[in-house]
């Protein structure tokens, strides 16, 4: 209640006085100065419209901001806000938010200051007001507000400076009302920037699940591979160590072990889609063997991974896929068979893994489907959010080399580092 009075005192002290000073100037004019009566009228009449106008206000106010206080009161309105995105993402978002105000005009915006301008044309709340040429609080109202919003970098945010004022200067909100337009404007910006930022965060929200579901169609994907690649490998390897318990019970046995040691490490990998280089290498080594023991002098192996670089996290199957391509596309539809390598290398911030061959290299003929490596590639991009990466070269003098190039740490939990 205080307030109201106050503001009701303050707008009726400088019309008063306003019109104490009109009404004595026009008292001091010959002849005109001995009809008192018009200048009484004048002046009750126009003192009676003013504090009409400001209960106006004052009940407008009260409606559109459930209270009144001295910053609903004020015509010209000042907003902090937060914006947890980097200063030129959240210069667009203002920029956007300002054009969607309705009577917006002449917005000017400057991305290298980071300032957006606009003019916004006061409405005419109850129509068109009956007594506008009598109304004094019309008489210098002007029929545009402005706004001002600047974008201060604040690390990884930005920080909104908003203004919403009438289009008069400082001094007029003695004299002037403006309904609560500008505290409208003010609010306008704000929710419109809480809702485009809510929209951003469920457009990340959504693309997060949308990849966790792509990454589970992959893994699945991969699952049922295995699940029909492995009976035919495991079909074919105890065959061989049933011909060879007959002719070459040490061979059988020796393929035997390394099958349950390929075995040991290929299981997990159903329920963990996470391992290490060093564990992966061992898998490999073992799926390696059996087909040494099978293809005799034909497949030759060369390994050169650091004991360092053995801990290095890597995805399940992903080492045994490329090992698997250079046997299957590279050297069993080689005569003469040829040489297995697999290296690693520390490279940057990451660790580069290769494997290579030296059998027919890229033809048409041994060439497959591509599933294999466009699965890893798809794995890698789940994973690693482009952090990770797949290169396929020819190898010289033949064959194929394949790299993957993974950071030397890995997301934990399996999770998106980007997401």
């Amino acid at each position: 209640m205080f307030k109201k009075l106050f503001f009701l005192l303050r707008i009726a002290t400088a019309w008063g006085l306003g019109v104490m000073l009109v009404v004595g100037l026009y008292s001091a004019l010959p002849l005109i100065g001995q009809l008192e009566f018009p200048a009484v009228l004048f002046s009750m009449f126009t003192m009676g419209l003013v504090i009409a106008g400001a209960f106006s206000h004052l009940h407008r106010v009260r409606l559109i901001a459930g209270r009144v206080d001295n910053e609903t009161l004020d015509n010209r309105q000042k907003r902090l806000i937060e914006i947890p995105l980097e200063a030129g993402e959240a210069f667009d978002l203002v920029d956007a938010a300002i054009r969607e105000l309705p009577g917006v005009e002449g917005v000017r915006s400057a991305r290298d200051s980071l300032q957006v301008r606009a003019k916004i044309a006061r409405p005419h709340l109850y129509g068109e007001p009956p007594l506008r040429r009598w109304n004094p609080l019309l008489w210098f109202a002007p029929d545009y507000n402005q706004l001002q919003a600047t974008v201060t970098p604040a690390g990884d945010s930005g920080r909104v400076t908003l203004i919403c004022e009438p289009e008069s200067p400082a001094w007029s909100d003695w004299f002037l009302v403006d309904d609560g337009t500008n505290f409208e404007n003010a609010e306008a910006i704000a929710r419109a920037i809480t809702r485009r930022i809510g929209e951003r965060r469920r457009g990340e929200q959504a693309s997060a699940a949308q990849t966790a579901t792509e990454k589970e169609l992959t893994e699945a994907k991969l699952h049922l591979l295995h699940a029909q690649v492995e009976p035919h490998f495991l079909y074919n390897t105890l065959a061989s160590a049933q011909l060879l318990t007959r002719s070459d019970p040490a061979r059988a046995e020796a393929m035997l072990g390394h099958l349950i040691q390929y075995l040991r490490r290929s299981l997990p990998s159903f329920d963990d889609d996470m391992s290490t280089l060093g564990m992966e290498l061992e898998r490999a080594l073992a799926y390696l063997e059996i087909l040494k023991i099978r293809m005799g002098d034909r497949l030759a192996v060369q390994i050169d991974v650091p004991q360092a670089l053995r801990a290095t996290p890597l995805p399940a199957m992903m080492l045994q896929t490329l090992v698997e391509n250079a046997i299957k596309h590279g050297l069993e539809p080689r005569t003469g068979g040829g040489t297995v390598w697999i290296r690693a290398r520390r490279d940057d911030d990451g660790v580069a893994v290769t494997v290579a061959d030296d059998g027919e290299g890229f033809n048409s003929k041994t060439s497959g489907t591509g599933i294999g490596l466009k699965n890893v590639r798809e794995r890698l991009r789940l994973r690693y959010a482009g952090d990770a990466n797949l290169s396929v070269i020819a190898n010289f003098p033949s064959g194929v080399a394949a790299t993957i190039t993974v950071p030397a740490s890995a997301p934990a939990n399996g999770t998106n580092p980007h997401a």
